[in-house]
């Protein structure tokens, strides 16, 4: 059992929302590699509520009509059994350089932060759909020891900037 950290633009793309751009093959990865997350992986969210409130200000708490929203549904219900959800203690930072007490300075998006620390600190690999946060910190990811699965490979990467508010 792997344990992930899904940035939101996972879910939205499984939806078939903007992340996937109107491609049908990111979109189908991500549903396929959702679906997967469900039935065998472990969710790593922060106990501050912060990745849930993401998720809730993009994705239907109803579980439909997309996979995205099918796995928000997942997390939401699992937060507190354990097992299938991991809720992981991240501290957030003053520093406006660091976002989280857990992370070193970096150039990350105050709204990828959070998937960061949760990551570096459960020891998750991030799934991304089309975010270039991941791959343009590449280094610093090395240096950490996070690892990434990049879904949309074959799609160019965007800033999420402005995208997902958090």
């Amino acid at each position: 059992m792997t344990v992930v950290v899904v940035d939101t633009n996972v879910a939205i793309a499984a939806n078939g929302g903007k992340y996937a751009e109107g491609d049908i093959q990111c979109h189908l990865c991500c549903v396929e590699r959702l679906e997967s997350v469900v039935k065998q992986d472990t969710v790593a969210i922060d106990t501050t509520h912060l990745i849930m409130e993401e998720y809730g200000n993009n994705l239907s708490h109803a579980g439909g009509p997309g996979m995205g929203d099918a796995f928000f549904k997942h997390v939401f219900n699992y937060q507190y059994h354990g097992g299938r959800v991991r809720r992981i203690d991240v501290t957030r930072s003053d520093d406006d350089r660091k976002g989280f007490e857990e992370l070193p300075d970096n150039q990350f998006d105050r709204s990828d932060r959070k998937f960061l620390a949760v990551a570096l600190v459960a020891k998750a690999v991030v799934l991304n759909s089309t975010d270039g946060d991941w791959s343009e910190n590449a280094t610093l990811m090395k240096e950490l020891g996070v690892s990434v699965e990049e879904l949309c490979p074959h799609l160019p990467q965007i800033r999420s900037r402005g995208r997902v508010h958090q």
